[in-house]
């Protein structure tokens, strides 16, 4: 069973819907039973850290998904927000991370030669894999994405980095450790190179 998080923090129903699309059943749920039966697990969001982190621990998510991930090793994707939870703190708030990914989260900042670009970074973008990766499979254009956020991600080892992509200059669009994936794009909001993702993502039994 492929449980989709629910924390309050917007846009699930849109990967469930996503999931449906490309023939996927999932479920969208807070409870830690369904969580401990789930296959994979994905945790979408929208919003700030603080608050992401804030409403992982008042549903009581936090023991139950270190045991899924970092113990019992369920494949987990992070979107968004929940890529960047993945990581130990973020420039947007004070409260730790779940520390799963070497790293932090920080605003985009430019010199006066990038003054021009937007923050947020919103729109499509491309995203360049690793080889690699699970995520570079079967695309037959350079895949693009949908883009909206002010915060990156930047890893402490360029091991964990699964994609790349340039907005003022290079950062982390995609993470993967082990059973632990994350991307800063939407795929739900990314047409046909959101469901190869998507199904690559599913299909993978590592």
């Amino acid at each position: 069973m492929i449980v989709i998080i629910d924390y309050k923090m917007g846009n699930l129903g849109s990967i469930f819907n996503m999931l449906k699309k490309i023939g996927v059943s999932s479920k969208l749920s807070s409870d830690t039973n369904d969580i401990f039966s789930a296959s994979k697990l994905i945790m979408p969001g929208v919003g700030s850290f603080d608050n992401g982190m804030n409403n992982l621990r008042e549903a009581g998510l936090l023991s139950v998904l270190n045991e899924k991930v970092l113990v019992q090793k369920t494949p987990i994707l992070g979107i968004c927000l929940g890529m960047q939870l993945l990581t130990r703190s973020s420039e947007e708030g004070t409260l730790p991370g779940l520390g799963w990914i070497e790293g932090h989260t920080v605003r985009f900042r430019f010199g006066a030669e990038q003054a021009h670009l937007k923050v947020p970074h919103m729109g499509w973008n491309t995203v360049e894999f690793n080889r690699n990766s699970i995520f570079s499979r079967g695309y037959e254009e350079t895949p693009r994405f949908y883009f909206v956020h002010s915060y990156h991600v930047v890893c402490d080892r360029e091991d964990e980095i699964a994609g790349r992509t340039f907005h003022g200059y290079e950062f982390a669009s995609a993470v993967q450790k082990d059973n632990i994936y994350g991307v800063q794009f939407h795929p739900e909001k990314s047409h046909k190179f959101g469901m190869r993702l998507l199904n690559n993502w599913l299909t993978d039994n590592r």
